[in-house]
């Protein structure tokens, strides 16, 4: 069944809270609501009605903002799946009348399991995909940047971690903040994970264009296809280096262990083309687990940064064991730094600082 004007007020939707996920969205587009959930796709637009506020009592706004949630408000979020082992797993499926708010950055699916510490998840009527003139589905896929491929003259440096919450987001925004004060045209990216401001907000808080993975068509990256996330890396690292950057910054989200983090290190395009890793570690165990990791798949860090780095006798262990340099988040701040350690991994070093 389609709900139009006839049988639904579209000028309800006009007041509609639109998530981050569906930021690059033409709202103009909008025709109607189609209430056949059957066929939906990961990525399609979704109405739903906030029924009860649960964990996430936010949502994250199109422009960057939070917005507290009601009771009844509505509010267009993308079907997606949610990986985050101190938060939900969800599939992205919506069965009945009840639906869940998975991730507040605007992913709404079905809560299949959750850490102890979350209370239920927010609890949403779906009432259907959003459809344009011609009644199909309008989906974030549709909206995604041109297709390019990485050139081979734009150094890539990965920034991977042991877990979740290990310092990723901020060794990777240091990073790129310390490239970009040593004159290196440096953007960031976040290249797999689950569609949030958040990662998005501290690159350009670092002072970096930031992309993520939404600008290329994902609500979320997890249980994509591997092809889909190495062709969204090379068209989010293609449109960085057409924007003029010298060196990329990519984030990968969770940990070593995570299924999509695992393929991409076991063997892909994107760690082909990788010129160098920056570790997060919570702690010094997770710093020399880590690394052995990655030495599994042929790799080794140029050093260590994260959480682990917030405490001297833990740095001084990871150091001890891992035999690498630990740099905390205002070492990587420096340019004396960069030059130092990050400098030589360089592609076409000759003229490459800005002017």
């Amino acid at each position: 069944m389609t709900i139009n004007t006839t049988f639904f007020d579209m000028t309800r939707l006009e007041r509609a809270k639109w998530a981050f996920t569906t930021r690059r969205v033409a709202r103009g587009d909008v025709r109607g609501v189609s209430a056949d959930l059957t066929d939906a796709q990961p990525g399609d637009l979704i109405l739903c009605e906030i029924v009860e506020i649960g964990q996430h009592k936010k949502i994250q706004l199109a422009d960057r903002r939070n917005a507290a949630s009601y009771p009844g408000d509505l509010v267009v979020l993308c079907l997606g799946d949610r990986y985050a082992p101190d938060q939900f797993m969800a599939r992205a499926v919506v069965v009945g009348e009840v639906a869940h708010l998975a991730a507040g950055g605007g992913v709404v699916g079905t809560v299949e399991a959750a850490h102890d510490r979350m209370d239920a998840p927010t609890t949403l009527r779906p009432l259907g995909v959003l459809i344009d003139e011609a009644g199909a589905r309008l989906n974030i896929g549709a909206y995604a940047l041109q297709p390019m491929s990485a050139p081979e003259d734009v150094t890539v440096i990965g920034v991977f971690g042991a877990s979740m919450n290990s310092g990723k987001t901020t060794a990777a925004s240091s990073l790129a903040h310390g490239l970009q004060r040593a004159g290196y045209a440096t953007v960031g990216v976040k290249a797999t994970g689950t569609g949030a401001f958040g990662d998005f907000n501290a690159f350009e808080d670092a002072g970096v264009t930031a992309m993520d993975f939404s600008d290329a068509g994902m609500a979320t990256t997890f249980r994509m296809p591997l092809e889909r996330i190495e062709a969204g890396f090379e068209t989010l690292i293609g449109h960085a280096a057409a924007g003029g950057a010298q060196v990329v910054v990519v984030e990968i989200a969770d940990g070593v262990f995570q299924r999509e983090t695992r393929a991409i290190l076991a063997g892909s395009r994107i760690r082909r083309r990788l010129d160098g890793i920056l570790f997060a570690a919570p702690d010094a165990l997770s710093a020399l687990g880590g690394t052995m990791v990655l030495e599994r798949h042929g790799l080794t860090p140029f050093a260590i940064s994260g959480m682990v780095t917030c405490s001297p006798l833990a740095r001084a262990e990871a150091e001890e064991v891992t035999g690498l340099p630990l740099l905390a988040r205002e070492d990587l701040w420096s340019a004396e730094v960069i030059e130092q350690v990050v400098a030589p991994l360089m592609r076409n070093r000759v003229g490459q600082r800005a002017a």
